[in-house]
């Protein structure tokens, strides 16, 4: 699952710059907020690569990925750009699990 999760929270880190790079061009949006925002975001996508395994990982990365979807409302393509991230954040979850799941039933397998 790690591996997974972590290829999508990469996806995502560059995302959220490029993002950032868009929502520069907003009048409304100082440079120093837009960067602020998304300079937080990035960490947090770096920081949970390494913290996916341990309780409340996985569930950060959904919070992580609702306001990814939400930052539409300041970039209107990460309304579809974040949902695309969520349907990648579960099925790295879902399916991670399973190879998490068939790889201990191979290694019991192995030590019998």
């Amino acid at each position: 699952m790690r591996t997974l999760c972590a290829s999508t929270l990469i996806g995502e880190f560059f995302i959220i710059g490029f993002a950032g790079l868009v929502a520069m061009k907003d009048q409304d949006l100082s440079t120093g907020t837009v960067w602020t925002v998304c300079g937080i975001a990035m960490f947090l996508c770096v920081a949970l690569c390494g913290m996916i395994t341990r309780p409340g990982g996985v569930a950060l990365g959904w919070a992580l990925q609702i306001a990814l979807v939400a930052s539409g409302v300041f970039v209107p393509m990460m309304f579809f750009m974040g949902a695309v991230f969520a349907l990648l954040w579960w099925t790295s979850v879902h399916f991670g699990r399973k190879v998490d799941e068939a790889k201990a039933r191979f290694a019991a397998q192995q030590q019998a």
